[in-house]
């Protein structure tokens, strides 16, 4: 009778810790569908590549959002306990980022899917960047040690708005977000370079996350193209300062890799993910040939190490390494 009831147990216990970072591979995902569309349009190729990817990403979109909603009407407490945890917190808008990233890659194709999933995704991302903000603010005390780059992920989430929005014609709405993506990007970044340079270094499962660092201005120079329609001053800051912080976190990569695999890996494929659009947005603007073929390397870089994060994910879960307790 024990024997029979374990695996159940088992499963029970591993859908109780099903982690809200989960989304995390689906942001990796379509940031790879929509560099691989921004490739596939630098160089007229066609975009079935691109297409693939967006269906593999919006099937794990919906599978992991099966089972978090399932951990979450099974074991609210559980749910709550992550929202409540000083870093996960950061990752709850992984959810709406991913609804706002599918809205960009369907909008060229299937423009009547993209707006509902914009307006829910910036509802979403609205209500979850003040819920962390609040909590960030006003109902709790944070330690240093708790401020980490994943802290980028919602001010991401408000940069990623006007992206679609301004191509669908939601203007206001879109200069809204942008504007308060930036402010706290500037903000966030103070607190995160003090700790990082001032107090004890990151712990080892969250050292990935130091790639984050690129993804608030190369995100912001997308949506700066969208909203203003030129490339100028600002648009050449924000693109160079993604380029700065790549190569601040390169120097890392060596100590990074040689880490212990963990979920938090995945912070490697979004930003570079955003780096290798922007890129390709630059050299559409500008004619580059260099940032075309620049583009066409990171997105070859983007497209090994989002093959090896999909392979140890899958190992890890076959070996029951994940959705373990802490």
């Amino acid at each position: 009778m024990t024997s029979s009831t374990e695996p159940h147990q088992q499963a029970q216990g591993r859908l109780a810790h099903f982690p809200i970072m989960f989304f995390a591979t689906v942001m990796g995902m379509l940031g790879l569908a929509l560099a691989l569309h921004a490739g596939e349009h630098s160089f007229a190729t066609g975009t079935q590549y691109a297409r693939i990817a967006l269906y593999a990403s919006a099937a794990m979109f919906l599978t992991i959002a099966f089972f978090y909603t399932a951990k979450t009407l099974i074991y609210p407490g559980m749910t709550a306990d992550e929202w409540h945890h000083p870093v996960r917190l950061s990752f709850f808008p992984t959810v709406s980022i991913s609804l706002l990233l599918m809205s960009v890659a369907t909008l060229a194709e299937y423009p009547a899917i993209a707006e509902p999933l914009w307006m829910v995704g910036t509802a979403l991302q609205g209500v979850l960047s003040l819920m962390v903000i609040a909590d960030w603010i006003g109902h709790r005390s944070f330690k240093h040690g708790h401020l980490n780059a994943a802290w980028f992920i919602p001010p991401v989430g408000n940069l990623i708005v006007p992206i679609a929005g301004a191509q669908l014609g939601h203007a206001d709405i879109s200069w809204l977000f942008f504007s308060w993506g930036m402010i706290f990007w500037l903000v966030l970044l103070t607190l995160v370079m003090n700790r990082l340079t001032f107090h004890d270094p990151l712990p080892g499962r969250l050292q990935p996350t130091l790639v984050i660092l690129i993804a608030p201005p190369a995100v912001g120079f997308i949506a700066w193209i969208k909203l203003s329609g030129a490339l100028d001053v600002l648009g050449l800051f924000l693109l160079n300062s993604a380029y700065v912080f790549a190569l601040i976190v390169a120097t890392q990569l060596p100590r990074i890799l040689r880490l212990p695999f963990a979920l938090s890996f995945w912070a490697l494929s979004f930003p570079l993910a955003a780096l290798t659009i922007a890129t390709f947005l630059y050299a559409t603007e500008t004619e580059s040939t260099f940032h075309r073929y620049l583009g066409a390397g990171l997105l070859a870089v983007l497209l090994a190490i989002i093959l090896i994060l999909v392979g140890r994910t899958t190992l890890a879960i076959t070996r029951n390494e994940i959705c373990q307790p802490e």
